[in-house]
């Protein structure tokens, strides 16, 4: 009988099974381009699924895939933009194949970064129970700094707290200097950029003087840490084996950052996004992400998704030409 083999498996990871052994027959369950994804393991890859393509289908069924296999559930790292996302496909996941999946790390990149922090955060001068400040909180603080410089009550109007939390937030996300996105986003604040970058360094004395990080600090911190901590980086890149990411094309800068530190010993990477839409861009994200993807991992494999199983194709029709025009009109 000829032998299951994989090329490339970790063996200390796996105790590979013939594919007869499988319980789920994938081959039957998913069409032919759910199944490439599903079934390409090692690798960085990238997943092109548009709506109705049955994305969540395959990130689930490649989740059983892989603990069918035999990779250890705890290695396997699940990154999604709500908990509940997570908490749905493991779920799927588990009653698809049985509750190893369940033991799966998922959750947002937030809640992940958040947990490794909590132990490596004295690497970076904060103690390990640092507070997080929500939006409203870090806006309050903002505005406690803006008070105490006196910006609060000069003749000239000067950014509201929401403003200035929000100017800062995508300087982080987007890694882009102050003074650019006042140009753009403010320009009738841009003769003040001197005080507003007063503000934020006020801002960020002041967070790390009360041991306090906010959303994006969680984000920068952790990047920050893999970066300069060798060790902490080579220790996670080892124990998360198998690094997933839905909706890619919803993630910033450091998010990207984060992907590429977390997966930079086994590049086993898989990323799953739609091209045509996203949704956060208020949040800093990037659609180039998920087009340099490629350009990152040159040895990427491309899979695409699209055979659609909501819509009926006069209405893809529509919605691909109304793309096509709008893809024109970026360009002109």
């Amino acid at each position: 009988m000829k032998k299951f083999t994989l090329k490339q498996l970790p063996s200390d990871n796996l105790h590979l099974v013939h594919p007869q052994r499988f319980r789920i027959d994938y081959k039957k369950e998913l069409n032919a381009a759910q199944h490439e994804a599903v079934t390409s393991v090692n690798g960085p890859h990238l997943i092109i699924a548009g709506a109705g393509t049955g994305k969540t289908r395959t990130v689930v069924y490649r989740v059983a895939y892989l603990v069918e296999l035999g990779v250890k559930p705890d290695s396997i790292l699940l990154l999604t933009f709500t908990r509940k996302a997570a908490q749905d496909m493991l779920r799927r996941a588990a009653i698809l194949l049985d509750s190893r999946c369940e033991q799966i790390s998922g959750g947002t990149f937030h809640s992940f970064a958040n947990s490794i922090l909590r132990r490596y955060a004295t690497r970076l001068g904060y103690e390990a129970n640092f507070t997080i400040l929500d939006q409203g909180d870090a806006e309050d603080v903002i505005n406690l700094i803006r008070t105490r410089l006196k910006f609060d009550s000069r003749e000239k109007r000067f950014p509201r707290k929401e403003a200035l939390y929000d100017l800062y937030s995508r300087a982080v996300n987007t890694m882009t200097p102050t003074k650019e996105l006042l140009a753009v986003d403010y320009p009738q604040y841009l003769e003040q950029e001197t005080e507003i970058q007063l503000v934020h360094t006020g801002y960020v004395q002041y967070k790390r003087a009360n041991n306090l990080m906010d959303y994006d600090d969680l984000l920068v911190n952790f990047a920050l840490l893999l970066k300069q901590d060798e060790g902490i980086r080579a220790v996670l890149s080892d124990r998360y084996k198998y690094v997933m990411v839905d909706e890619y094309q919803d993630t910033n800068r450091v998010q990207a950052e984060l992907v590429k530190l977390l997966s930079y010993k086994h590049r086993n990477i898989m990323v799953v996004g739609d091209d045509a839409q996203c949704i956060y861009s208020f949040r800093g994200s990037t659609i180039k992400n998920i087009m340099t993807f490629p350009e990152e991992f040159p040895d990427c494999k491309i899979v695409k998704l699209e055979e659609n199983f909501r819509s009926t194709q006069p209405i893809l029709n529509l919605a691909n030409e109304i793309l096509k025009r709008g893809s024109v009109g970026s360009q002109t």
